[in-house]
């Protein structure tokens, strides 16, 4: 069996103070399929360079921009060829669009962009380039999740009737401390664009209810809230949902509810039955067909099918989750699993543009007192 190079990687954000930035660094080692080899951390200098030494990189592959690291990975032989965006959303749009010339694969942090045109302009520019890009909502890795949707799309729910999904968290129930980096970018509309919680949290709900589901959202009600006095951006949001085909939904996201952590669930009811699933409980799945007793599945290869299976990597009754959930995502893009935009399940820039036309729509909503805003959109 021949055996794969690891795939160059580089980090453009990802510094101190960054959660998701070492997420993404402890995804990439558990398959041994990637080796990173450049990055760009900070915009401070002091901090860049020693995040780099931490993570052993030569002193020449530490960039003191972006601009920089693409330019120069590009064009060496050994160079970087996947590039992970882990910074704020106001430059998701920048360095993707600036890695899609340089013909470099991107994994990108979600929403894609601040705005339906600059998601509307990269999907685009894929269309005529040499790049992948791959949004990375990890929760669609969940083998569970993708058992979820494979009994959707093999009718055993028969037609869907609704779809209710929530992701809940208390962490900006008050006004955080100063020296909160994660707080202070996300309720920053310069940095975080017009969507807080929406944006933030919202966006993961609503693929995962797309991507379970197989359903295309037609309008939109919503109610976004500020709970917290003086907050710019939205930390709450009611949305009810009209999907093509007829079936209904709701969405509830928040980041104000005090005792949720990632509260994060789905519940699809069809004609013949209904299924749900909680990211808190990943490693369960409850299916419960009309009339018979509930169902639970467990995390188990020889239960849930070829596809999700191959994001197992440990026996039952041994948990898996939100690390491997990244994983999953990264080890598909270096098998060359297909994105939403070809048919599979990664999610890519369709997804991307699908989650910037929901932001849209929701916040024409909210801002018309919740009259319903037709989604729309033709890909």
């Amino acid at each position: 069996m021949s055996i794969s190079p690891r795939l160059r990687l580089a980090m453009i954000g990802g510094g101190p103070g960054s959660m998701i930035g070492a997420v993404h660094r402890f995804a990439t080692r558990l398959d041994d399929r990637y080796e990173l080899v450049a990055g760009v951390f900070s915009t401070n200098a002091e901090s860049n360079r020693k995040t780099a030494a931490q993570l052993q990189l030569a002193d020449e592959r530490c960039y003191h921009d972006y601009q920089s690291l693409i330019k120069a990975e590009a064009e060496r032989d050994d160079g970087a060829r996947v590039i992970a965006i882990t910074t704020p959303n106001h430059s998701h749009y920048a360095i993707a669009l600036a890695c899609i010339e340089a013909g470099l694969d991107v994994v990108c942090e979600k929403p894609m962009t601040v705005t339906l045109a600059e998601a509307e302009d990269l999907q685009q520019r894929l269309r005529n380039a040499n790049s992948r890009l791959v949004l990375m909502h990890n929760y669609c890795g969940y083998p569970l999740v993708q058992h979820a949707r494979e009994r959707v799309r093999n009718g055993e729910l028969g037609r869907i009737r609704s779809v209710q999904v929530e992701y809940v968290q208390d962490w900006l129930s008050e006004v955080p401390d100063a020296d909160n980096k994660q707080a202070a970018w996300r309720l920053d509309p310069k940095r975080a664009g017009s969507a807080g919680a929406l944006g933030d949290i919202g966006t993961h709900a609503f693929q995962l209810a797309s991507f379970i589901s197989g359903l295309k959202l037609a309008s939109v009600s919503a109610d976004l809230s500020a709970m917290v006095e003086g907050r710019v951006l939205d930390d709450n949001v009611h949305a009810l949902l009209r999907f093509e085909g007829g079936a209904k939904g709701m969405l509830w996201a928040s980041q104000t509810s005090p005792g949720f952590e990632n509260a994060l669930r789905i519940r699809v009811i069809g004609e013949k039955a209904s299924l749900a699933w909680a990211q808190e409980n990943p490693n369960e799945l409850w299916f419960a067909p009309l009339n018979q007793p509930q169902q639970l599945i467990t995390r188990r290869a020889d239960w849930i099918g070829a596809e999700p299976a191959r994001g197992i990597r440990i026996p039952p009754g041994h948990p898996e989750g939100y690390l491997e959930g990244f994983a999953n995502v990264y080890q598909a893009l270096a098998e060359g699993v297909p994105g939403q935009s070809d048919g599979g399940w990664l999610p890519d820039v369709q997804t991307g543009v699908e989650g910037l036309r929901f932001i849209t729509a929701t916040l024409q909503s909210s801002q018309a007192d919740g009259a319903w805003t037709a989604v729309g959109g033709e890909s």
